[in-house]
């Protein structure tokens, strides 16, 4: 089916050696290696009233869109302080056309008591195209939240009114999809960014690959056993950038800015400002080509680095199927550090941030050589346990839907994973600990991450193909302390996406995270900031530097609390 690479020795000597380097690099970092407190959740969704499946329209022409969908999000739309959940769907095939409710893409109202309420149509955001993901930004700095949908046609803009519902604005604001050879290019995944530093989110959107319905190659797993082909058999598409005008509409500037000439099959995109020059990085996961670090310079252009970063292929020189991806520290030395995802016999690559412009492959050094075992999708970093180290989550399973019928020793569902940061990040698997609920099989795709009761402890929404979305409550009792940033922009952009937060805890350990929503495949997470702090009752310090170059400091803070941060004038 796909290509498949182990990693080599020699790449686990080379990740030994570049890991030395990077914790030389580290400033101020706690130093227990040892895990301090159990992870567990509880798979709440039928009890809560997050009643979804994510339809796909199956056929027997085994259409590669059919495997690919897995948009959630996790977004306050009305502003009451507690986050809501949409979930994405796809759509009848050949049309593409949601023609049912069954295939509608739904969001689900917060009630604030442990229960949530279907207001999709109420809100109008039932969508009309085949969907795959979803990202959530304040394109128009109102203070609501806006929801943009990439879809395998026509994509879609949601403006978000203030009062409960939405209107779609795709055509005016100039949203629906850019064009290749005459088609429209399917949209898998999107991410806002003000990567141009002017206070307004502009919109990077990922798409994946030439594709049509019905038309796919015809494959077989065995005999008789037909399955979904391999993406070499695909031609690769460019992605795309919006640059937002100010005034509702954007311009497609994927040419001037240097991206429209990258080819590759685009899943996810995720940033960070990688090299602390003030501008917005972009990394690209690309199914089975060379993935991309897209260099910012100064908000003009991007140049792809990957190859020279040492980020475009895996350690022992493969382009896997990479699939999501997250862009933060793990190692709370202050670089940002880049981890995706692929299939089994693959890998989920763990790329260490060098501080010289360039990353070290971690995998194996850092416990994470078993995933080779896996299939993942959407993942992400989140400290679990609120112990100070971001822990990471992946939502797996096999790409093949009936790949037991080809070889009765695989399946096509597998239970999601949980890798603890035991200290300095390096990692080992806990999952079979988290629950009896984290242990079910399922064709897991996307997640999105936040803390959805305001409890202060970081909950999960899964996408599952064909199947009911899971909502994984956490219920980890650590007695570990936390704070939970909500910043708001005046001169950068309303939603702070891109403000750059330190944290210095009473102890002196410090840590580092950044405001965003991309994170993971094809979906979009809470956009507030979470710091798990240990035993920490106080906080010394917190200091932002916003995407504007304003740089702020709160000094003395109390702890175990929602504490929203406004951006001062100067």
């Amino acid at each position: 089916m796909r290509n498949w690479h182990w990693p080599t020795i020699v790449a686990a000597l080379l990740s030994l050696t570049g890991h030395a380097h990077a914790q030389q690099s580290a400033s101020v970092a706690p130093q227990s290696t040892a895990p301090q407190s159990a992870i567990r959740f509880e798979e709440i969704a039928a009890k809560a009233g997050l009643r979804y499946v994510t339809a796909t329209a199956s056929t027997e022409n085994k259409n590669q869109p059919q495997t690919m969908v897995a948009g959630v999000a996790l977004l306050d739309y009305d502003g009451d302080g507690y986050l809501d959940i949409y979930l994405v769907g796809g759509a009848a095939l050949p049309s593409l056309i949601k023609d049912s409710p069954v295939y509608w893409n739904r969001l689900f109202h917060n009630n604030h008591d442990g229960t949530f309420t279907d207001v999709t149509e109420k809100a109008g955001v039932a969508g009309a195209g085949y969907g795959s993901g979803v990202a959530v930004g304040d394109y128009d700095n109102d203070g609501w939240p806006d929801i943009f949908l990439a879809n395998v046609a026509s994509n879609q803009l949601f403006h978000n009114n203030g009062d409960g519902t939405f209107t779609d604005v795709t055509a005016k604001a100039g949203m629906q999809g850019a064009n290749l050879d005459g088609k429209k290019m399917w949209s898998a995944g999107a991410g806002w960014v003000d990567y141009n530093n002017d206070g307004k989110l502009d919109l990077f959107v990922v798409n994946y690959c030439k594709w049509e319905v019905n038309k796919d190659p015809v494959c077989y797993l065995k005999d008789g056993v037909r399955g979904f082909c391999h993406p070499r058999l695909y031609a690769p598409l460019h992605n795309t950038l919006y640059r937002n005008n100010g005034d509702g509409t954007f311009t497609d500037v994927s040419e001037e800015t240097g991206i429209a000439h990258l080819y590759g099959k685009g899943m996810s995109v995720t940033f960070a400002d990688y090299d602390g020059d003030g501008f917005m990085d972009a990394f690209v996961a690309n199914d089975t080509t060379p993935n991309f670090l897209l260099h910012n310079v100064r908000g003009k252009k991007f140049e792809e680095v990957g190859v020279a970063a040492g980020v475009a292929y895996s350690a022992d020189g493969a382009a896997l199927s990479s699939m999501g991806a997250d862009f933060r520290d793990v190692n709370n030395d202050g670089l940002p550090d880049i981890w995706y995802t692929a299939v089994e016999r693959e890998g989920f690559p763990l790329n260490i941030n060098s501080g010289k412009g360039e990353f070290v492959d971690m995998t194996v050094a850092d416990g994470l050589g078993k995933t080779t075992d896996m299939s993942g999708w959407g993942n992400g970093f989140a400290d679990l346990d609120n112990d100070g180290w971001k822990d990471l989550f992946v939502a797996r399973a096999n790409v093949m839907d009936n790949i037991a019928e080809a070889n009765p020793a695989r399946r096509y569902g597998e239970p999601n994973t949980i890798f603890q940061n035991v200290g300095q990040g390096r990692f080992q698997d806990v999952s079979a600990q988290a629950g009896a609920d984290f242990q079910r099989e399922a064709a897991h795709r996307g997640v999105a991450f936040g803390d959805i009761f305001n409890t202060g402890r970081i909950d999960m929404v899964v996408s599952v193909l064909n199947g009911p979305a899971e909502l994984f409550h956490n219920v980890s009792e650590t007695g570990n302390h936390w704070i939970l940033l909500k910043l708001t922009g005046t001169k950068s952009n309303r939603m702070a996406i891109g403000a750059q937060i330190k944290i210095t805890a009473e102890d002196g350990t410090v840590q580092w995270n950044e405001v965003t929503t991309a994170i993971g495949y094809a979906s979009s997470s809470d956009p507030r900031v979470h710091f798990g702090l240990g035993k920490n009752k106080r906080l010394r310090e917190i200091e932002i530097r916003w995407p504007s170059g304003i740089r702020q400091v709160l000094t003395d803070q109390d702890v175990d609390r929602i504490l929203p941060i406004k951006e001062p004038a100067k």
